[in-house]
């Protein structure tokens, strides 16, 4: 009893003893964890992708078909001109807002799966307690979780493209590359999404995360009308947010285009996935003390 008691010891200082901030320590073990979530999932399967693939479908429908007959075509600056005298492109208004709504469900599947199905597994059923009395680390769960939601974003992703090139609003080839950058978007957004999976005591506090972050950013990164119409002062600001970094990429594939300032703005998405799992990491670490 006393040396398995040392054994104890001795497995739980170090990590008692390391700080919160140190640097991820991941290893294949997360891939079990994966597997748990995807095998589970499997039995709903369907129903889930009918929940994720309903709501942006009828947005495309609504607004892209409804609106789009009053609206007809929106004039938006080409490859991301801004000012006076940069070239500007006419195209159909369900096309721009197809665009910008792809990356809308991306982001929209990532962050549920990320808060509501993660907090589910971990404070509600205990599975990461029940997972941790295994060799897994706590932060090969977090890789895990942020792997799976951003795997059931692109899943929801792929059905939509789908989708829409079966109804011909794009019938670009450089769509296939809008994949892994939507792939990436799922990522990004459910790293963030993990920080207030950590910080939350309950579903409620989700609220406050949809309501100051992701409904303004919504509206605000050009997904529904052109940036160009905002102050210039408020434009200035979208240009730092993920979202909009995801649209000025994946929009200009729909329109057969190549993206200007890519470089810029897959940096962007970078850094706030690295920063954000770092962070939800970090505080994850804090709540369950190891």
């Amino acid at each position: 009893m006393n040396s398995a008691n040392t054994v104890g010891r001795e497995q739980t200082l170090p990590m008692q003893a390391s700080s919160i901030w140190a640097l991820p320590q991941l290893s294949m073990r997360w891939w079990p964890v994966f597997l748990r979530n995807l095998l589970v999932w499997r039995k709903l399967a369907i129903p889930s992708l009918v929940a994720n693939i309903a709501e942006p479908l009828m947005w495309l429908v609504a607004f892209g078909y409804g609106l789009g007959a009053l609206v007809g075509q929106v004039t938006i600056s080409a490859q991301g001109g801004q000012g006076e005298g940069a070239a500007v492109v006419v195209v159909p208004y369900i096309l721009f807002l197809a665009s910008g709504s792809i990356c809308m469900s991306a982001m929209n599947a990532a962050t549920f799966e990320a808060l509501y199905s993660a907090f589910s597994r971990m404070h509600m059923q205990k599975t990461w307690d029940g997972i941790m009395n295994a060799p897994v680390r706590l932060d090969d769960i977090v890789m895990a979780e942020m792997l799976w939601a951003s795997f059931k974003s692109l899943f929801t992703v792929t059905a939509i493209l789908a989708v829409m090139l079966a109804l011909g609003i794009s019938q670009s080839w450089k769509l296939l590359l809008a994949w892994p950058i939507l792939w990436g978007v799922g990522i990004t957004f459910s790293c963030i999404a993990l920080i207030f999976n950590a910080l939350a005591k309950g579903y409620d506090f989700f609220t406050y995360y949809f309501t100051l972050f992701l409904t303004p950013m919504m509206f605000l990164s050009g997904i529904f009308f052109p940036r160009d119409q905002l102050p210039v002062w408020v434009r200035q600001i979208t240009e730092f947010l993920p979202l909009t970094a995801a649209i000025e990429l994946v929009r200009p594939l729909f329109l057969d285009q190549w993206p200007t300032h890519a470089a810029a703005n897959l940096g962007l998405l970078i850094a706030y996935a690295c920063l954000a799992f770092w962070l939800a990491l970090a505080l994850t670490r804090k709540r369950f003390r190891v």
